[in-house]
C-alpha cells in the first residue's frame, strides 16, 4: 500500500507542476471571473468551480497553479475514494486498485486533472457518492445515506448533470426488491432533503434571475437531422474511444455487460450509474453534439465495472491498457509543454486551447484603446486576464447582466472589439491580430472599432 500511495503522491505532484506550467485555457479564465465575485449561481452553471478557484487563489495567488490547485488534489483524493469503493464492492481481488489505475490512465482524467472546469469537482463528488454507496452496501448502515445526500448535493452544486446521479440511484432502487424496501424507510428521503438543502442557494439564485441558467442548459436540444446525427454519433464514439483510451474503453463495455447479469446490488448500481448517463448522451446525439467532457461522469463506475472482470482476463489486458493510457497522457503532457511533435499549430488541440493568448492580447493592447471587449465570453475572459490594468476590459453581451460585476460607465467611448468570428459586423475594421505558437499561426482575430452602449460591466482582473 505504501508503494501505491507513493505512486499516487508522485503523480499528484507531477500534475501540480504541469498545472503551474501550462497556460490557462479560455474557459478557465472565464471561470476565474466567476471566482472574483462569488454568487449562488451563474449564467452557465452552478458555483462550485468558482468556489474551488477562490480557495486555490486565496492560498497561492491569481496564477495558473492557484486557479487549478484543487484539480490535481481532488484527482488524488478521488482516486483513494474509488479504491475504497472497489475494495468494498468486490473484496479480495484488488478491484479498487485496478479501477483507480485505469481511471488515472484515461486521457480524460490524466490530462483533464490539470485543467479546472465544472467537471473537476463534479467527478470528485460523483465518485464520493459511489464510495458512500459502497459503504452502505457493505454494512447496511443507513447513516451512509446521509453521506450520499451530501455527495449528491455537492455534485449538483458543481454541474446540473449530477441530476443523472440521482436518477441512476433511484432507478437502481425501484428495480430491486431490497431497494424498494429501502425506499420505505426515511433514510433515502433524508438524503434527498440534504441534497436539496445544499443545492437550494442555486435554486434561489435562478428564481431571482428568471431561471436563466436552467433555461440555457435546457435549450441545448436541437432539431433532428439524420446526416448530422450520424456525424455526431461518430464524433461521440470516436471521442470516447480516444479519451477513455481504446483498451480501457473495451474493458469498460465488457465489464458493464457482465455486471448486468450479476446478482449483487453493487453490480447493478454500477450498471445504472454507467448506463443512465450513457443513454441520455446517446439520445442527445440524435439532435446535437455531445461534448467529450460531459461523459466523464461515467468513467468512475465504468472503471469499477472493468475491474470486476475475471482475473484471468484482467491479467491479460490490464498492463497493455495502463501502458497505452499513460503513454497517451505523457504525449499530451509533452505536446502541451514543448510541442515536440510536428503538428501544425492551427491543428494542434493543445495549441488551440492554450497557446498564444498573452501575445494576442498584447497586440490588441498596443493600440492603446479606451477599452477592450469581445463578442464571445471566452475571448472577453482572456482579455480580462492578460490585458494591462490601465486598459479596462468590458462586457456588453446580455450574458454579463447575470454577474455581479461593477458597471462600466463607458457610454459613447470608442474602444476595440476583438473577435474570432468572420460574421461579426464592424463599425470599422482596423486590423487583425494573430495568435501564434513559436511563430506559427494558430488563429487570426479581427479588430473592430466599437462604441460602448450605455449598459455594460467591467470584467474583474487578476
Amino acid at each position: 500500500m505504501r508503494l501505491v500511495l507513493g505512486a499516487l503522491a508522485a503523480l499528484t505532484v507531477l500534475r501540480l507542476i504541469l498545472a503551474a506550467t501550462v497556460p490557462l485555457t479560455p474557459d478557465e479564465t472565464y471561470y476565474f471571473l466567476w471566482s472574483r465575485h462569488l454568487q449562488a449561481g451563474y449564467y452557465d452553471a452552478p458555483s462550485m468551480v468558482a468556489v474551488w478557484m477562490r480557495i486555490g487563489t486565496s492560498l497561492l495567488g491569481d496564477n495558473p497553479l492557484g486557479i487549478r490547485l484543487l484539480g490535481p488534489i481532488s484527482a488524488g483524493f478521488g482516486t483513494l475514494l474509488l479504491m475504497d469503493a472497489g475494495e468494498r464492492m468486490f473484496p479480495h481481488r484488488q478491484a479498487g486498485l485496478m479501477a483507480a489505475a485505469m481511471l488515472n490512465a484515461t486521457l480524460m482524467v490524466g490530462a483533464g486533472s490539470i485543467i479546472m472546469t465544472p467537471d473537476t469537482p463534479l467527478i470528485f463528488f460523483w465518485t464520493a457518492g459511489i464510495a458512500a454507496f459502497a459503504r452502505l452496501l457493505e454494512h447496511e448502515n443507513p447513516r451512509w445515506w446521509l453521506a450520499v445526500g451530501v455527495a449528491a448535493g455537492l455534485a449538483l452544486y458543481s454541474k446540473y448533470t449530477a441530476a443523472l446521479f440521482v436518477a441512476a440511484a433511484f432507478i437502481w432502487m425501484i428495480t430491486d426488491a431490497k431497494g424498494r424496501a429501502r425506499l420505505r424507510t426515511p433514510w433515502p428521503w433524508a438524503a434527498i432533503l440534504i441534497a436539496l438543502a445544499i443545492f437550494a442557494p442555486n435554486l434561489w439564485w435562478n428564481g431571482t434571475h428568471g431561471w436563466v441558467s436552467y433555461l440555457k442548459q435546457g435549450s441545448r436540444v436541437a432539431h433532428f437531422d439524420a446526416a448530422r446525427s450520424l456525424q455526431f454519433l461518430g464524433e461521440f464514439l470516436g471521442g470516447q474511444l480516444a479519451l477513455l483510451t481504446p483498451i480501457i474503453f473495451g474493458l469498460a463495455i465488457w465489464g458493464t455487460w457482465r455486471l448486468g447479469r450479476a446478482p449483487s446490488a453493487a453490480a447493478h448500481l454500477l450498471v445504472w450509474m454507467t448506463v443512465v448517463p450513457g443513454v441520455v448522451f446517446l439520445e442527445h446525439v440524435i439532435s446535437g453534439r455531445v461534448q467529450p467532457n460531459w461523459v466523464a461522469i461515467i468513467y468512475p463506475s465504468a472503471c469499477l465495472a472493468a475491474a470486476s472482470l475475471p482475473m484471468a482476463d484482467l491479467r491479460r489486458w490490464l498492463k497493455p491498457a495502463l501502458g497505452l493510457g499513460f503513454a497517451l497522457t505523457a504525449i499530451a503532457y509533452a505536446q502541451a509543454l514543448a510541442a515536440p511533435f510536428p503538428l501544425r499549430a492551427g491543428a494542434d488541440p493543445t495549441a488551440l486551447q492554450m497557446r498564444g493568448f498573452a501575445g494576442l492580447v498584447a497586440q490588441a493592447a498596443a493600440r492603446h484603446p479606451a477599452f477592450l471587449t469581445s463578442d464571445d465570453y471566452a475571448t472577453a475572459a482572456i482579455l480580462a486576464y492578460y490585458a494591462p490594468h490601465d486598459i479596462p476590459v468590458a462586457g456588453f453581451d446580455p450574458r454579463w447582466r447575470y454577474f455581479d460585476f461593477p458597471a462600466a460607465h463607458l457610454a459613447n467611448q470608442t474602444g476595440i472589439l476583438v473577435t474570432r468570428r468572420s460574421g461579426t459586423p464592424c463599425e470599422a475594421e482596423i486590423g487583425t491580430v494573430t495568435r501564434r505558437r513559436d511563430g506559427q499561426p494558430i488563429q487570426t482575430y479581427r479588430l473592430c472599432r466599437f462604441t460602448a452602449p450605455a449598459t455594460g460591466v467591467l470584467l474583474p482582473r487578476p
